[in-house]
């Protein structure tokens, strides 16, 4: 097989998706601290829900083999991708980027020729400046834009490709992108490193600017005793606003539109504004409505199905309902958890129920997140603002 070899670190949904849409064309080593995702994805197993890259690892011929040595992994690379995990850190007001810094510093050390791109999300500026402590100009940042479980879908048909820098390099590795994407007419945009790192914050604040606006709506309908449903479809009738992106919820969550949107924030801290701080606080805010509509029906047991933000994701981090239950548990109300996903028996001091007949019988209110058909029999038990069945 021809191609480039390419080093991906982190097999998380960004990485992962990345290494195998490039292993058709590529070799490609992927690099992970955790030696049993290491293991899975060399005996083609897929170490996170999404069903493309399960089929493709099944079904595709790729180049792809992992790692825990990042030696083997970067030596002789044209191009390592880092796709490690940046969390929010409250206390620091800041993405904690150490896992990054720590594979560019490797990258750089042992494979100092390498086109080094950053997957992982950053603050603005970060890539100029981890450049000039770390004394290299290797380094180039490339932003995601993909859906938890649809990752190397989104990968497949992207909706624009951007490389935080104008040169031919940028443009080789955008050209790798678009090669192992199967859509020919995909947009390609090389900025400035600093305008990609606000690309990436102001797009995902947006979505969850919208996903605010929307639960705003139904929280008003709630308190005023209106037709949500009605309301949101008579609104998103006009194109510009569209039928999208509106179903309510209990907040934004998963692993990008929290930190995102914080992150993005905590930018603006010598600029005014008002409506990046009023998206972030919308969603403590959106809780609080919940959780009082909640007790406002007196349960005694509540039941919570599913902790994933959506169907086909098995990821808690940042879920909405996680809020939902410290709110309901302060004011003494027993909390049930019935999470296939979760191997524990207890999960922050509330039961997790492995039979889901008994969840269903012991509560007084279950609530979802998401509708399903789990609960179809139950109807008159559920609480959820899902109003159109979809995410």
């Amino acid at each position: 097989m021809s191609g480039k070899k390419i080093a991906v670190a982190g097999i998380g949904y960004v990485g992962l998706s990345n290494a195998v849409l490039l292993a058709v064309r590529n070799q490609v080593q992927a690099l992970d601290v955790d030696p049993c995702r290491v293991e899975m994805l060399n005996t083609r197993q897929c170490p996170t829900i999404d069903a493309d890259v399960a089929r493709y690892l099944s079904e595709k011929q790729l180049n792809l083999t992992a790692t825990t040595d990042a030696v083997k992994a970067f030596e002789g690379a044209d191009y390592v991708i880092v796709a490690t995990p940046t969390n929010y850190d409250p206390i620091t007001n800041n993405f904690d980027t150490t896992s990054v810094e720590t594979v560019i510093a490797q990258a750089a050390d042992i494979a100092p020729d390498a086109v080094i791109v950053i997957k992982s999300t950053v603050p603005v500026g970060f890539t100029l400046d981890v450049s000039r402590r770390l004394g290299t100009n290797q380094v180039i940042f490339s932003p995601e834009f993909l859906r938890e479980g649809r990752a190397l879908h989104d990968n497949l048909h992207p909706s624009r490709i951007i490389v935080g820098e104008n040169s031919p390099r940028a443009r080789a590795f955008a050209d790798l992108l678009v090669e192992a994407s199967l859509d020919s007419d995909v947009p390609v945009l090389l900025t400035g490193p600093n305008e990609a790192e606000a690309i990436k914050l102001f797009a995902n604040t947006y979505l969850a600017l919208r996903v605010a606006y929307f639960n705003e709506l139904d929280s008003y309908a709630l308190t005023h005793g209106l037709d949500t449903r009605q309301i949101i479809e008579g609104v998103c009738l006009d194109p510009r606003i569209g039928s999208h992106y509106n179903n309510p919820s209990f907040g934004y969550g998963g692993y990008c539109l929290p930190k995102d949107s914080k992150q993005l924030l905590a930018n603006y801290q010598d600029v005014p504004q008002n409506l990046i701080g009023a998206v972030v606080e919308a969603n403590r805010t959106r809780k609080d409505v919940i959780a009082s509509d909640i007790l406002s029906r007196n349960p005694q047991v509540v039941g919570i199905y599913r902790l994933a933000m959506k169907a086909g994701s098995d990821n808690f981090r940042q879920s909405a309902v996680l809020g939902i239950m410290k709110r309901l548990k302060a004011k003494g109300v027993e909390v049930w958890i019935y999470e296939p996903a979760l191997a524990k028996d207890n999960f922050f001091g509330s039961p997790v129920m492995q039979d889901l007949d008994t969840f269903r019988k012991g509560a007084d209110l279950i609530v979802a997140n998401r509708a399903s058909l789990d609960l179809e029999a139950i109807a008159s038990k559920i609480y959820t603002r899902d109003l159109f069945g979809n995410d």
